[in-house]
């Protein structure tokens, strides 16, 4: 790719986010709960719902979520209770009703809508599945296949098709799971060994255990059987996106401690080495209020087995900047300090919007995730990627309706060699 045409690409896409982003800026002083009371109320005239319906959109761009405009146009409230208007825009806009999502709109959780909404869309899922985007290239043994589940494509369909074009564009193979309550795959399927071992370990995080996330923990026996999968089981409490592997070595967050207080940290470790058939090397988690999953694949990737990228020190907290120095310096790990950015989205504070790290990594190919927002951040971004890995393929993708939900292209996938 020339410059001319890497410039073309990043001024298109900061236009595009700019756009976007504008969105959240638009934050009115009406709360949510009052505009549902105006939407139901018979006296409202079908121009001003289609106003309030509008309003109502802006205000879910900080979710990650839409009301689709031929969905706006074609609104009339009918007389139908608040309760009733709230399910069809919930359904007919595929948006979650998680119990943040409830409170937005009614002021409580409404937990039975909650759940059919979730067994209806798994069903939904499963149904739609011979329409999801296919592969063009074969499985073939010895070929690394991208897992996706399947509720990407249903929840985001465009950033699914963005990703499955790349993939095509480059014949790497790709499925989708079955089973599973929510997109985040790399945390609860399997983590594959060095010498090929497919190792399941217990899916509990204690971030799901919250009442906002309770409802998307999948159960890992359930999505294994459903997609014919055989691996060995562990009752060490870890999630996917806590590894970072590379020939036999292992990055985890010491999140993995508190996650399994009945281990005592020594045998831990050495258990996690002899399951993974890998060194395990250990950094300092972010405390839960900077990053709530404790994850290393937001934080840090390698670019060979001696030196790996780390989002810019020089940015960090001192405390952290010292920590993951000294963790990286008694592992004899090179570092690089990669581009990141902090970006504020009024009342959502879990999103990963500046991360470029979290891209996927799949053969001789890398997928970088670019925001639109911050300057030339983007470019920034790309060029220090293509610094570092001189000899790889390098593609951009506007992953923001995602990464805003948490999580980005590393989170959302699974790839293991078949």
């Amino acid at each position: 790719m020339n410059a001319e045409s890497v410039i073309g690409i990043i001024s298109g896409l900061i236009g595009i986010g700019g756009a976007i982003f504008a969105g959240y800026e638009i934050i009115k002083k009406k709360p949510m709960t009052k505009l549902m009371n105006e939407l139901a109320d018979k006296n409202t005239s079908v121009t001003r719902q289609h106003k309030i319906l509008s309003l109502m959109d802006k205000k879910l761009m900080m979710y990650g979520q839409s009301i689709s405009s031929k969905f706006i146009n074609e609104f009339h409230s009918n007389g139908r209770s608040k309760l009733a208007i709230f399910y069809d825009i919930c359904n007919e806009n595929d948006i979650e009703p998680t119990p943040e999502i409830c409170n937005l709109f009614l002021g409580y959780d409404e937990k039975k809508f909650r759940n059919d909404w979730t067994a209806n869309h798994l069903n939904k899922a499963v149904e739609v599945s011979d329409s999801l985007p296919q592969s063009k290239a074969d499985a073939t043994a010895g070929a690394n296949v991208v897992y996706m589940s399947a509720l990407l494509a249903a929840r985001y369909p465009a950033s699914c098709k963005r990703l499955t074009d790349i993939l095509n564009k480059h014949n790497i193979p790709f499925a989708f799971l079955n089973g599973t309550k929510d997109i985040w795959c790399r945390d609860y399927m399997p983590v594959q060994t060095p010498g090929g071992k497919l190792i399941q370990f217990k899916y509990d995080p204690s971030y799901l255990r919250n009442s906002k996330y309770i409802d998307s923990r999948s159960d890992v026996r359930h999505v294994d059987k459903e997609n014919n999968i055989s691996p060995f089981f562990s009752d060490i409490n870890l999630d996917g996106g806590n590894v970072v592997m590379y020939g036999n070595k292992a990055i985890i967050t010491d999140r993995i401690f508190s996650e399994n207080p009945n281990w005592e940290r020594e045998r831990l470790v050495s258990e996690l080495s002899r399951l993974l058939e890998c060194e395990i090397i250990i950094i300092p988690s972010y405390k839960p209020e900077y990053d709530f999953t404790g994850h290393a694949d937001g934080m840090i990737r390698f670019a060979d087995s001696d030196t790996v990228l780390v989002n810019d020190l020089e940015q960090d907290l001192k405390y952290m900047k010292e920590a993951i120095k000294k963790a990286l310096e008694a592992a004899n790990l090179k570092y690089v300090n990669f581009p990141w950015f902090e970006y504020k989205v009024k009342g959502n504070t879990d999103h990963a919007i500046g991360i470029y790290l979290n891209y996927l990594e799949v053969e001789n190919l890398i997928i970088m995730p670019v925001f639109g927002v911050e300057g030339n951040r983007d470019a920034e971004a790309l060029a220090k990627l293509q610094e570092v890995f001189p000899d790889k393929i390098i593609e951009t993708i506007d992953f923001n309706d995602v990464a805003l939900a948490g999580g980005i292209l590393n989170c959302v996938t699974w790839v293991i060699k078949k």
